[in-house]
């Protein structure tokens, strides 16, 4: 007696979300001090704009989760604008350059070691403090971060918190503090990467000056809009006119002319129409209304039949059991995805409901797409190669009764080779009604867009909006992929040099090299097709060379008397079925090789190979270094690399792909 499998519906779509982040000067530089209460009326005016323009498409219809503001918690602006978002009910994200502690105690600014020394050692140092000030300043911020999610780049807190001891000691020492500045400035820079990375946009106070000091407010806007995110600049001079800006040319070009109030709506609404991509989000309930498919079906195999038959497995290989049970989503967790989960819970200081979200919002979605995409690519694939034999199953049928009847019972060739041509019209009408085609191809990309991106989470790396790549007909699945990222975000952790070791070494190492692995054989196993099936196709043709030839010696003899004409007679219909049936058989063999371009993927995924054993090999020299070598900035480059390699590769499929659709292979 079976069991019958509960129903598999289709993971809710992720929640457009607005990201934010912010910038600006402290509270002891000039044009802040100068401009406080104009600066503090600006930054409202706009978190209120933002605010408004994300309720009226609330009220719209669109599904809009809570808005995320990211901050890196430094007194002044970011502090004002975090202490905004929490008023508006907004969630606050915290990308910290230092471990909670040393941020602490660098931004509370004190003035002696000893006060210093006693915010080092963590919250419960606060009350040793002497300083007032200092302890005021370091309070506040312990009561911002603890309403914010925290990630924490501690990996350097040691060396940080030496040299800035150091710096302290020696007062006027200008090496001294150039070394601390220098270091910690890189680390500011690291975090606000971070953040930038996270956001659809930014708010900036600056007053204009520089662009040059790394970490600085001039340096992070920079870096943004090179990335690809619009920045509201709050110009610290002149806080009532704020402008955006778009690109980083927009540094230069900008005008000096302030917006009106409806100008201003009009910038936010058309910044929250970009960021949130609404009119991407309807398409979202095409994956929503694909049915589960279960399994595939023998009917559609014939795509992955000639890669069985061609390409160069062993005899029983080529006609094994193609059937394909597909992974449900909701058990990843415990099959194909369980390795990973237990080797991201098991990393240092990791937040537990963090791992859950991976596998809710993430991996129960993949399995989902990659599930229906894995079904629409047999219709499509399968359909189109049985199209190519169909027709070359046609022209034969039609021709089959001259050597085995006469005329009269042609009708019944005929009959087949109509029913033939019928089922391959249909198959093109009912492919291009039912979008096979462009269905398979937006439900692939956004199962490859997951397919990483728990490495990605898990090491809080994300690749920026402005640089997601851009659909051919429809831009739903960049979306769809981005918002489930976004729906987990940051995870609130610390980020030790053991952490970065265990997840670069369990995590980001173990995945490139299993994807370099599946290209390099794919690429080894295409290119066996792609020569299998020219092989193939040239072996029938010079068949049918011999078929002709054979023919034209037998008529030649008959016509010099070496025997008699009846032997040409009686052959005369074979060869003429066999000079039909060989070419026919070769083109549509080449027919499939072109529709299939083998080669062109092999090639694909030969490049991609090289390209990820490259990586694999920095993260193994990056991996025999010692532990106090390893720094975030390094392995999150790492994770930008392979992250690149795959969106290239996706772009580069799409790129062969995209103009074939369903239709008469002829």
């Amino acid at each position: 007696m079976s069991v019958e499998q509960p129903e598999v519906t289709a993971p809710v779509p992720p929640p457009a979300r607005l990201c934010i982040g912010v910038t600006g000067h402290r509270e002891n530089h000039v044009s802040f001090g100068a401009q406080r209460d104009g600066i503090l009326r600006a930054i409202g005016e706009v978190l209120d704009l933002i605010d408004a323009a994300v309720n009226r498409t609330r009220e719209a219809g669109l599904d809009v989760a809570a808005i995320r503001l990211y901050s890196l918690l430094a007194d002044g602006t970011d502090q004002e604008v975090a202490a905004g978002a929490l008023e508006r009910r907004w969630e606050l994200v915290a990308p910290l350059p230092f471990g909670l502690a040393l941020n602490v105690a660098i931004n509370a600014h004190p003035e002696t070691v000893e006060d210093a020394r006693a915010l080092i050692d963590g919250i419960d140092g606060v009350s040793r403090v002497k300083d007032a000030e200092v302890s005021g300043r370091a309070t506040r911020l312990y009561q911002l971060a603890q309403a914010a999610r925290r990630f924490e780049l501690a990996e350097r807190d040691d060396l940080i918190a030496r040299l800035y001891l150091e710096k302290l000691q020696r007062g006027e020492d200008s090496r001294s503090d150039a070394t601390f500045t220098a270091e910690s400035s890189l680390r500011v820079a690291l975090a606000a990467r971070v953040m930038i990375e996270q956001t659809d946009l930014m708010i900036a106070v600056w007053d204009g000056t520089t662009r040059a000091l790394v970490g600085g407010t001039g340096h992070t806007i920079q870096v943004a809009l090179e990335m690809g995110a619009p920045v509201i600049w709050i110009d610290a001079r002149q806080p009532e006119s704020w402008r955006v800006l778009q690109g980083p040319e927009s540094l230069v070009g900008s005008g000096d002319t302030a917006l009106s109030r409806p100008e201003r709506i009009t910038a936010v609404d058309q910044l929250m129409a970009h960021a949130l991509q609404s009119a991407a989000r309807p398409d979202y309930d095409i994956l929503e209304r694909e049915p589960w498919p279960v399994r595939s079906r023998w009917p559609y195999h014939a795509y992955r039949r000639i890669e069985a038959l061609f390409g160069g497995e062993s005899r029983p290989g080529r006609f094994r059991n193609l059937t394909q049970n597909y992974e449900r989503p909701d058990a990843i967790a415990t099959g194909s995805a369980a390795a990973l989960l237990d080797r991201a819970r098991a990393l240092p200081g990791q937040e537990q409901p963090f791992v859950q979200r991976i596998e809710s919002a993430v991996l129960r979605r993949f399995a989902w797409s990659d599930g229906v995409s894995a079904y629409l690519s047999d219709i499509y694939r399968g359909g189109m190669t049985v199209s190519f034999l169909f027709a070359a199953l046609a022209i034969i049928g039609g021709i089959a009764y001259l050597p085995f009847t006469d005329s009269h019972h042609k009708w019944m060739f005929a009959s087949f080779e109509l029913l033939l041509l019928v089922g391959i019209l249909g198959f093109t009408m009912v492919g291009n009604r039912r979008r096979w085609h462009r269905r398979w191809f937006e439900t692939r990309r956004v199962a490859e867009y997951l397919r990483h991106a728990p490495i990605l989470l898990l090491l809080g790396v994300a690749r920026p909006p402005g640089r997601w790549p851009q659909g051919t007909d429809t831009s739903w699945p960049e979306v769809f992929g981005r918002d489930a990222l976004r729906e987990v975000g940051l995870p609130q952790i610390v980020v030790t040099q053991p952490f970065l070791r265990r997840a670069t070494q369990g995590l980001l190492l173990d995945h490139v090299r299993t994807q370099r692995e599946y290209h390099t054989a794919k690429a080894r196993r295409l290119a066996a097709v792609h020569h299998n099936l020219d092989h193939a196709a040239q072996t029938l043709f010079a068949l049918a060379i011999i078929s002709v030839a054979t023919y034209l010696v037998c008529k030649a003899g008959g016509v010099l008397g070496i025997w008699s004409t009846a032997v040409a007679e009686w052959s005369s219909y074979l060869f003429t079925f066999l000079g039909v049936l060989l070419p026919t058989l070769g083109g549509s063999l080449a027919g499939i090789r072109y529709f299939g371009d083998f080669e062109r993927f092999a090639a694909i995924s030969r490049v991609t190979a090289g390209k990820l054993q490259n990586i694999e090999a920095r993260i193994a020299q990056l991996l025999s270094a010692p532990d106090d070598a390893m720094d975030y900035g390094g392995v999150a480059d790492l994770a930008h690399a392979t992250d690149d390699v795959v969106v290239t590769e996706i772009e580069s499929w799409q790129a062969v792909f995209a103009g074939k659709n369903v239709s008469v292979p002829v």
